[in-house]
This record gives structure tokens, C-alpha cells and sequence, in this order.
């Protein structure tokens, strides 16, 4: 297998389900459950999902260091093979698809094929800018202000506009709720992390899965992902950065159909 040395996996995590192995990295400021519980039930119902909780979020302990994009990778990567995954399949959503990629590299005969959604290979100047004072909100404490901020940005126009106050003040409550301890520095991260020199080293089968009404994340960031990875597959979803809370069926369809004809054709 890989010839590089794995350290001791001691990030928390989860694994669920039985069938061929997939492996999911979350978003900043989510969680394993933040991110992948609007699908899980599908995920696991012909997978084996292994999921890591990054320092902050879930219950492992916030880090007092910067985080790395090779720590995370190496952290998940680990966590997969305790669990006795030797190969698997890799999906990041956001901050996960940087982390993706470079697990992916770094770990190139572990993993079978990479599936990308709302990511990118580096932030561009929106995705800096609202990192920046995503960051500095986090670490104000003031979470019903971050809350404010967050969700026109996370959510698609339509999506936003149609929810009615009350559901707009729940929404805004569990946005406030669930944001992660470690926020400021996986959002620190976000601003720093470049994959650009790795796309051109993935050669397993690639889905990117662009949202195209995305205000975080910009969409030429998704599809620089699929122009600049050999082979890589595009699809679109018409939904806001947070297309687990927008469109979650859609995006299981895509990523279980992708797999599902990876796993056929091994």
C-alpha cells in the first residue's frame, strides 16, 4: 500500500454502513454530521462511510496550532485504514475537497476515485474575502452575528427568499448552534489552502459536483477543479453552497451513481 507513514489516527470518528468503503471529509465550521447527515442514510445503505470530525469540531479537541491540509489528509486517511479500509473512495464537500485532493496525493494506492462537491484548489478573492470576516466573527463569540453573515452566503437566493420568518429564525438559531468550536481556525485554512499543484497528480476516477447558485464558494472555482483533473466528470446542481440543506436528494443521486459505477467496473 501507500509508502508513506501514517501517524496515529486521533482526530474523532465515525463509520456507519457496509459495502465498499467511502471515505468523506467535511466543511469548515461543520462536522461529519453537519455536513453528511442529510445523506448518510443513503450513503450507508451500500457503503461502508468512515468519517473524521477535524480538531474543533464534534469531540475532537480544538487545536492550539494551525491546521494543514496534510495533517487533515493524513488524519483521515489513517482514520480509514484503523477502521481496516485499505482502499476507498474519497468525498469532500468544501474545505473537505482540498483535503480530498491531498489524501489523494499523498496517499495515491489507497484511494479508488474522488468525488468533489461546492470545493475548490484555491480561494479566490470572494472566497477570501468572506473568509476573512467569517474568521473574525468566529472568533468574536457573537455567534447570532455570525449567523447573520453566514447564511445569505451559504444559502441560494431562491432558497433563501422562500423561507418564511419563523423558519428563517430556526434556520438562523441552528446556524448559531452548530457552528464549530474550531471555526476560526479551519476558516483560517480555507484562506490559505492551495491544491493547484495536485490536480495535475490525480489519475483515479473524478466526479466534481458544482452548485451552481454557490455564493461561497464561486462555480469557476468548481469547474477550474474538473478542467484542470484528467478525465474528471462536471455535474451541476442548482442550489446555494449548502446543498445538503437545499437539494440532498439530488446530490445523493449523484454521488451514489458515480460510485456505484466505479465499483461495477473494478
Amino acid at each position: 500500500m501507500s509508502t508513506r507513514v501514517l501517524p496515529e489516527p486521533t482526530f474523532a470518528r465515525t463509520r456507519l454502513g457496509s459495502g465498499p468503503a467511502l471515505v468523506v471529509a467535511h466543511g469548515a465550521s461543520s462536522s461529519f454530521e453537519g455536513t453528511w447527515g442529510p445523506i448518510l442514510e443513503g450513503l450507508t445503505a451500500h457503503h461502508t462511510v468512515v468519517g473524521i470530525d477535524y480538531p474543533g469540531s464534534g469531540v475532537t479537541p480544538r487545536s492550539e496550532t494551525p491546521l494543514s491540509l496534510d495533517d487533515l489528509a493524513d488524519q483521515m486517511v489513517a482514520a480509514a485504514v484503523a477502521e481496516g479500509l485499505d482502499t476507498f473512495a474519497l468525498a469532500g464537500f468544501s474545505l473537505g475537497g482540498p483535503v480530498a485532493i491531498r489524501a489523494a496525493v499523498r496517499h495515491p494506492e489507497r484511494v479508488s476515485a474522488l468525488v468533489l462537491t461546492a470545493a475548490f484548489a484555491h480561494p479566490d478573492n470572494n472566497l477570501a474575502l468572506i473568509g476573512s470576516v467569517w474568521k473574525q466573527l468566529a472568533e468574536s463569540g457573537d455567534r447570532e452575528l455570525l449567523a447573520e453573515f453566514l447564511l445569505p452566503v451559504a444559502l441560494g437566493s431562491r432558497a433563501l427568499e422562500a423561507l418564511p420568518a419563523d423558519r428563517l429564525r430556526a434556520t438562523l438559531g441552528y446556524t448559531a448552534a452548530s457552528s464549530a468550536d474550531g471555526t476560526p481556525e479551519q476558516v483560517a485554512l480555507v484562506i490559505r489552502a492551495d491544491v493547484r499543484d495536485d490536480l495535475a497528480k490525480i489519475h483515479v476516477p473524478t466526479l466534481v459536483i458544482s452548485t451552481t447558485a454557490d455564493r461561497t464558494v464561486a462555480p469557476t472555482l468548481h469547474h477550474q477543479l474538473a478542467e484542470q483533473i484528467t478525465g474528471a466528470q462536471l455535474a451541476e446542481i442548482d442550489a446555494g453552497h449548502v446543498v445538503g440543506l437545499e437539494r440532498p436528494e439530488e446530490w445523493l443521486r449523484l454521488i451514489t451513481g458515480f460510485l456505484n459505477r466505479q465499483d461495477h467496473s473494478a
